[in-house]
């Protein structure tokens, strides 16, 4: 991070310039402010308030199924890590037709994150699936 100098100006008193120039530097150097950072300059406290999109929470507290362009997604934690496609398509597919299902793999160990996400056609599918798994095992 580079150092910046911030001068005071003072216009009364003027520099004299000698052969070596080392007092008019010193007299440069005292009157200079040493200030480190970003933003320094504006105001310190001005920040401006983002309001950033969310999921969309139910009654109680909880999110749901959210919509999506083609229908709906349940985001579902809690799955093993060494859990199968098939044993969570078998078990989410009991509740309605599973438009599409995604497992992030992680690259180092090749094993389930830990989530998924299941998109169901309609929003009956995805929330009578969410009330009848919601805390079992996968």
């Amino acid at each position: 991070m580079a150092d910046v100098l911030d001068l005071e100006e003072k216009v009364e008193e003027e520099f004299e310039i000698d052969e070596v120039g080392d007092e008019g530097l010193q007299k440069l150097k005292e009157k200079a402010k040493k200030r480190k950072g970003r933003g320094f300059g504006s105001e310190a406290n001005s920040r401006v308030e983002v309001e950033y999109e969310a999921m969309e929470v139910d009654a109680e507290g909880g999110p749901g199924p959210q919509r999506s362009v083609e229908g709906w997604i349940l985001f579902v934690t809690g799955v093993h890590e060494e859990a199968q496609e098939d044993d969570v398509y078998d078990k989410f597919a009991e509740y309605g037709e599973i438009k599409n299902l995604h497992l992030n793999l992680d690259r180092r160990t090749g094993f389930l994150k830990g989530y998924a996400l299941i998109e169901f056609e309609t929003f009956k599918e995805a929330q009578s699936a969410m009330d009848n798994l919601n805390g079992g095992d996968l």
